[in-house]
């Protein structure tokens, strides 16, 4: 109890945790998008129970690898080399999970633009089942919890500020998890887009993994500014929609005045 008295007294970490709470947050978009775009494959009346178990899920886990902090300290450990290059456990999994990313990514761009019947109609919708769309939520929280806790602890050493980050973070997705998977379903487009996403996000971890460290700042810049030009097309499409739609009312009014 004193610890905490004194951690509330100490600006240092009010500070620390402003500034882990938005590294959480902006890590865990990648995690949204994943879990917005795979839930929206499940039936109407599952998703908002699936994307419920998949945040609560990534907390468990969060809270529980900040548990056994000095284990995942040692993930940063290399444990072989190849390539010039040695391989930490947290490398491995960077990869594994970038490697996860790119198919999954890949697999839904395909089905996107597959001209057959197979990936349309309404058989699209539920091809996911809900174990399977949780099993795939539970592999990339976990991929997504070490890089976030590695990070945390390199960001501050009080256990209690690590652990309110990760809560408020995980909060802030919750809220944020039904009103972007309802968007994305509105707007196809932002589909692709956002599958776009994480198909450079799991090619970052990849090379990531193999030592090619490519700075976040870059990677959300560029998804900040494709999201711009997008939600630009998108007011320039719905401009022209008025546009058409006033037009065959203009036409009525003039015939009927002749």
């Amino acid at each position: 109890m004193d610890q905490l008295l004194a951690l509330a007294a100490d600006p240092a970490a009010w500070a620390a945790l402003a500034t882990l709470i938005v590294m959480e947050v902006v890590l865990g978009i990648d995690n949204l998008i994943f879990l917005s775009i795979l839930t929206n494959k499940l039936p109407e009346e599952r998703r908002e129970v699936a994307r419920k178990v998949g945040l609560a899920l990534a907390l468990v886990m969060r809270l529980a690898l900040l548990g056994t902090v000095s284990f995942i300290v040692h993930l940063t450990e290399p444990v072989f080399s190849a390539f010039g290059h040695g391989f930490s456990w947290r490398d491995l999994i960077l990869i594994a999970g970038g490697l996860f990313l790119v198919w999954k990514a890949t697999k839904e761009i395909h089905e996107s633009v597959d001209a057959t019947g197979e990936a349309h109609g309404p058989d699209r919708v539920v091809a996911t089942t809900f174990g399977a769309a949780i099993v795939q939520i539970v592999l990339l929280d976990l991929v997504f919890s070490v890089d976030s806790i590695i990070t945390a602890v390199g960001m501050t050493d009080h256990l209690p500020v690590m652990a309110i980050a990760v809560v408020v973070a995980v909060a802030l997705m919750a809220a944020a998890a039904g009103p972007l998977a309802d968007f994305i379903k509105a707007n196809p487009t932002i589909v692709m887009l956002a599958l776009g996403f994480l198909l450079m996000i799991g090619t970052v971890l990849i090379a990531d993994g193999f030592g090619f460290h490519v700075p976040k700042g870059y990677i959300y810049a560029a998804m900040a500014f494709s999201a711009l030009v997008e939600g630009l097309n998108m007011l320039a499409r719905r401009a022209r929609a008025r546009r058409s739609g006033r037009a065959p009312a203009r036409v009525g009014e003039a015939a009927q005045r002749s």
